[in-house]
């Protein structure tokens, strides 16, 4: 190995040759990759490329407070490696995850088992962490639960009310999503791209459009980078204001949850009054967008943005005014902020634990590096702080939206892009309204997709919802696991 070869840096929204990605022998590259995460590296992506007979391991890093980016490979190989999880936590997923996909071993993994798939392709057909003792029970709760919700296994052991510990097992909706985009892009990568999480429709759209921009070395102009932005915001406090409602109702505050359960859809309406569509399907497109905001329906749209964030701040004021509502969720599904940082979590839930963590404020790209609203956090980790952030984020969100609406940008849509370059590395993030989306492309020669590698938030953030269970009562489960709301779908790829 050459003693001075160095992670290669590049900005979010940008691309790389492959030949430019720094290559070390296994070991030395997950010591390499170490030493980064030591001196304050994240772990945004690690994932394999298969390379002839064997697979090479690719690491993606953010360095949050330099605003960059690193990437680094080992050579292909096939068998074991020391594995990154003993040391650095946040690799805990990832490992398991190409173990189950390429067969590499992360030889001392303290718990190597499928992420998606067990025996005969089902999730939780399989073995189970135990906790021992006479007093210990154990309780199993789906993956077909009482509500309308995606499927999700959760093993619980228990002593009395306590859990002990929690184990999640997914993989219900495992769509193959990733293995469909090798060699695209298709005709049906886009609407792929919008249905990896339906309820982030916006934010993995514009991380696909962004990074077929870096492959053409170009970017979108300036009036879709602004558009885009807008619709961001819009998913952003759709999403908030639902899990507010949704958390009132866990709690039986039934004048906020009904009424938050309303001006969600308002908010959804609004992203439809842009595009036609309450999710956001076809605003966005590589290169641009395919629908504008012409001034009459800017002025509507400004209108009634008004009425529903009127209406979300009283729902609000009556939520944090009842005192019943705080004494529940205080010092309830607590994850500390040493936690938070150890395995790698994302936006609101990591903000909660008091990490400054914001790709919008970190890594801007598109419209963002221009406008910024400030980062919402909140330091007590708890079921309290997670809805408090929210709060605090539908206020900054309504916020930009009004500064940007008054102030709209002039220009083209959209442009035509070049065709992808061959044989390069692009990488985007793009700040959800759950969090970092990460989407790593690698062309071939022909500058088709070689790897296509999407990175949810909920991916980052499932551990977390483990740890805030522990010495919790299991009635406590409903709030916590409302107070994340994880995708099931974002996680099954």
């Amino acid at each position: 190995m050459n003693p001075t070869l160095e992670f290669a840096l590049l900005a979010n929204a940008n691309s790389l040759p492959w030949a430019e990605v720094p290559v070390w022998p296994p070991t030395e590259f997950v010591r390499a990759t170490a030493s980064e995460l030591d001196r304050g590296a994240r772990l945004c992506g690690w994932f394999g490329v298969p390379e002839g007979p064997g697979t090479c391991l690719v690491a993606v890093l953010a360095f949050d407070a330099d605003n960059t980016l690193a990437v680094g490979r080992s050579q292909p190989f096939t068998g074991s490696y020391p594995a990154l999880t003993i040391a650095h936590a946040q690799a805990h997923l990832f490992e398991r995850e190409v173990w189950e996909q390429h067969g590499l071993t992360p030889a001392g993994h303290p718990w190597l088992k499928p992420v998606r798939r067990m025996n005969g392709n089902a999730p939780a057909n399989g073995e189970f962490f135990r906790v021992d003792g006479r007093e210990v029970h154990e309780v199993a709760v789906g993956p077909v639960h009482a509500g309308v919700i995606e499927p999700g296994h959760f093993r619980f052991q228990c002593a009395g009310e306590e859990v002990l510990h929690l184990e999640i097992a997914l993989g219900y909706q495992h769509r193959g999503v990733e293995e469909a985009l090798t060699g695209g892009p298709h005709r049906a990568t886009m609407s792929q791209m919008e249905t990896v999480a339906g309820d982030t429709t916006i934010a993995h759209a514009t991380a696909h459009a962004t990074v077929m921009e870096a492959f053409a070395g170009t970017e979108a102009p300036l009036r879709a980078q602004w558009l885009r932005a807008i619709a961001l915001e819009l998913e952003r406090l759709a999403n908030h204001t639902g899990d507010i409602g949704a958390l009132a109702n866990d709690v039986a505050f039934l004048p906020t949850s009904s009424a938050c359960g309303k001006i969600r859809g308002d908010f959804l309406n609004l992203t439809a009054l842009i595009c036609g569509n309450r999710f956001g399907r076809g605003l966005v497109r590589p290169g641009g967008c395919r629908h504008d905001l012409e001034p009459a329906r800017a002025a509507e749209l400004i209108e009634r943005l008004e009425t529903a964030l009127a209406d979300t701040e009283q729902a609000v004021a009556w939520f944090w005014d009842a005192a019943s509502v705080r004494a529940r969720f205080e010092n309830v599904g607590t994850v500390f902020r040493a936690q938070a940082s150890e395995i790698g979590m994302v936006g609101p839930a990591a903000r909660a634990c008091g990490l400054v963590r914001d790709v919008r404020y970190d890594h801007p790209a598109g419209w963002h590096r221009f406008a910024q609203s400030p980062v919402a956090v909140w330091p007590s980790g708890d079921v309290f702080a997670r809805a408090r952030v929210r709060s605090l984020e539908i206020q900054r969100s309504g916020e930009y939206l009004r500064e940007q609406l008054a102030a709209p940008a002039e220009g083209d849509l959209s442009s035509e892009l070049a065709p992808p370059a061959p044989d390069t590395l692009a990488v985007a993030l793009v700040e959800g309204w759950r969090g970092e989306v990460c989407h790593a492309a690698l062309t071939d020669a022909a500058g088709r997709f070689r790897r296509y590698k999407i990175i949810d938030p909920s991916f980052h953030n499932w551990t977390g919802m483990t740890l805030a269970l522990r010495g919790t009562a299991i009635s406590d489960f409903p709030i916590c696991n409302k107070s994340f709301n994880l995708s099931y779908c974002g996680f099954d790829l």
